[in-house]
């Protein structure tokens, strides 16, 4: 199922709020209903969804600001501080969980109304799902680590509902009361394994970590398809910062070229690197050919220029 998405991130970071608001009624009345400690677990994990997109709208608000005169890179850095914060509040939530299902592990008691309350955590779980992966999806594409950590949270919440859905049912058909205390200990795992994935994966990209094997590769390819006239690339260095590259390396060409010449494939290159990688921030730094490492992206052939064909 693909929903109609406003283009702005901020906007789909109100819609987030709105599902999770959603999301939380009907599990705080599936709690209501039953008394669960699994699912009054699950209640609370839902309230750091609502707290978490709070946080997305404010990041992605500040993110979208254009670059100046104190931030000349822009602030597409604010995404990451959201998902740290994000990621501390999970790993929180995780505890306040744990302490429950400790205490309800010791004084189990039974449960009321435990259909209705599957029932309502159920309806919830479905919502889940489809924003889950709509928001994850949205994120990759846009490359905003706001919207893929806001995503994987969700998604998160929903193996969990799925597991507690199975869970519940075994209650009143067993009589095994200790059981939703047990469910509550496996939420709390769960969302401590989240908590961490994801303060993780945003303290890489606070850092400048490099991408992966595959987009570097992507960006070699990009380079030395459209670099030919050119003699070698090297000293690439690359970093994303939510939806823009930010990429810098050194191009060697023949002593004898202008520089009008260097310039246009200079612009050959980001003209095709922001084609494929989107919005992409380039400096090259063009160098002769006595400063060639024969090293990094090697153009073949060897160009020809006017002063070697005379």
């Amino acid at each position: 199922m693909k929903l109609p998405l406003p283009e702005s991130n901020k906007s789909i970071a109100l819609w987030s709020l709105a599902v999770s608001l959603v999301a939380l009624a009907l599990k705080y009345a599936a709690y209501a209903a039953s008394g669960s400690v699994a699912l009054y677990s699950d209640a609370v994990e839902t309230i750091i969804n609502v707290v978490s997109a709070l946080g997305g709208l404010w990041a992605l608000s500040i993110a979208e600001r254009p670059a100046d005169h104190n931030h000349t890179y822009g602030h597409n850095k604010a995404e990451y501080l959201s998902a740290v914060a994000e990621g501390s509040l999970v790993l929180v939530t995780a505890f306040v969980i744990g302490r429950e299902a400790v205490e309800g592990l010791l004084h189990p008691h039974p449960t009321g109304a435990p259909y209705l309350g599957i029932l309502l955590n159920a309806t919830a779980t479905v919502v889940n799902l489809v924003w889950g992966l709509t928001l994850v999806q949205v994120g990759r594409s846009r490359r905003s680590p706001a919207l893929q950590a806001g995503g994987q949270h969700v998604l998160s919440d929903v193996w969990t509902g799925a597991g507690l859905v199975v869970g519940m049912l075994l209650i009143p058909l067993t009589g095994w009361v200790w059981v939703d205390a047990a469910l509550a200990g496996l939420i709390a795992l769960n969302v401590l394994r989240v908590g961490w994935e994801m303060m993780r994966e945003s303290i890489a990209g606070l850092m400048d970590a490099a991408p992966g094997p595959e987009t570097l590769d992507d960006i070699r390819d990009i380079i030395a398809t459209n670099g030919r006239g050119a003699i070698e690339a090297h000293d690439i260095r690359t970093r994303i910062v939510g939806a823009v590259t930010f990429l810098e390396f050194h191009l060697v060409v023949p002593g004898s070229m202008t520089v009008e010449e260097a310039h246009d494939i200079c612009d050959k290159i980001e003209a095709a690197l922001r084609a494929r990688m989107g919005d992409t921030l380039v400096h090259i730094h063009v160098e002769p050919d006595n400063m060639a490492k024969h090293e990094g992206i090697v153009f073949w052939p060897r160009p020809l220029t006017e002063s070697t064909a005379r």
